[in-house]
């Protein structure tokens, strides 16, 4: 599943393409491709006719395209993805939905259809303030502290690991992240969220800024089919020191690496490093 860092890989392949761009068609192959909270597929297509795309943002792992009028927020489900470009074949059986401009289209590729396009009156209103009422605060945001991790955590009595993949405390912890920024801090993923002190929530903090920072600087991840709004895939999984290297030596310490399963997640981490 694309999370934070490959979304916003996304993102930053789009934002320069998209501005400006004004929507001359809207091609939508299967309706599953959206959810309109609009009395049907015309409808849909009509409010997006002649609209013009003003940026892309992102807001945890959906993208927001605000329009002249309202916007488009989109998620990649499993295995979505969008590409750009002047020229494409002609779409395949998982090529659902297009956004058709002068100088280019838009395309979400679907495999799985669990990716979704949503028309809100704005992103703080309508269906998509509904859809990202419940995230916790962006990494990166300077709120994303050792003592908001600390006060999130305390009231948890579940792993830690549980509570981070769970995106109401921050975004972007996906299954891979949090397993590698575990491993920097040193915590154990079986630790119980309310006995972590303050001090291991800052280390923990501060592991989630770097191991996402380290990703985007990848590119993001490409487990399975991953790609980029130019068609190339992540490269962080490369990087991994834990996550996917069960039976073989810690890079740290040397021990092995074990796999267990919480929450029907695969975790890796070091029984050597990694302490409750």
């Amino acid at each position: 599943m694309p999370e934070l860092p490959e979304v916003e890989t996304v993102r930053q392949g789009l934002a320069k393409w998209v501005a400006g761009r004004t929507i001359a068609t809207v091609e939508v192959r299967h309706p599953r491709a959206i959810r309109r909270h609009l009395p049907g597929d015309a409808h849909f297509i009509a409010m997006l006719t002649g609209r013009t795309i003003l940026d892309a943002s992102r807001r945890g792992k959906y993208l927001w395209l605000p329009l002249d009028r309202g916007g488009l927020l989109m998620h990649l489900g499993m295995s979505g993805s969008l590409s750009f470009g002047n020229a494409f074949d002609a779409p395949g059986p998982h090529d659902h939905f297009d956004l058709v401009t002068a100088r280019g289209t838009l395309r979400l590729t679907d495999p799985r259809r669990f990716g979704a396009v949503v028309w809100s009156p704005a992103i703080d209103a309508g269906a998509a303030a509904k859809l990202l009422a419940g995230l916790g605060v962006e990494p990166f945001d300077p709120a994303f502290t050792g003592d908001h991790l600390y006060q999130a955590l305390r009231r948890r009595r579940v792993a830690v690991k549980t509570a981070l993949l769970g995106g109401d405390i921050v975004v972007g912890a996906g299954n891979i992240y949090a397993c590698e920024a575990l491993f920097e801090a040193g915590i154990d993923p079986r630790t119980r969220s309310d006995r972590l002190s303050r001090a291991r929530c800052e280390a923990l903090a501060e592991a989630v800024r770097l191991t996402l920072a380290r990703a985007l600087e990848s590119g993001g991840s490409t487990l399975r089919d991953f790609r980029d709004a130019h068609g190339m895939a992540g490269a962080f999984q490369l990087q991994a020191r834990v996550y996917g290297r069960v039976g073989k030596p810690c890079l740290r310490c040397g021990a092995m690496v074990r796999r267990i399963v919480q929450g029907q997640r695969a975790t890796f981490f070091c029984p050597g490093c990694q302490k409750r």
